[in-house]
């Protein structure tokens, strides 16, 4: 039996970025893919998305006090 890590009340709703809105995110904060915060590609959250070296993922936080924060982050082989 394996534990899907994702169902976990603790870890942040992720997704992948898609190509369209990926150019809008670089294009909206005059940046480079190369300049976006890193994440494992073996990280548990990640495995379950199937995402590769290259690909961006958008972590959504919930937070009592702030609402709803969104996080980019590029996705890293090791």
């Amino acid at each position: 039996m394996s534990f899907n890590v994702t169902t976990h009340q603790l870890v942040c709703k992720h997704s992948k970025v898609a190509d369209a809105e990926r150019e809008v995110l670089l294009k909206r904060y005059d940046i480079g893919q190369q300049d976006l915060p890193k994440i494992m590609q073996h990280d548990p959250a990640i495995k379950t998305l199937g995402l590769k070296g290259g690909d961006i993922v958008k972590i959504e936080r919930e937070s009592k006090t702030a609402g709803k924060s969104v996080y980019y982050r590029e996705v890293i082989e090791e």
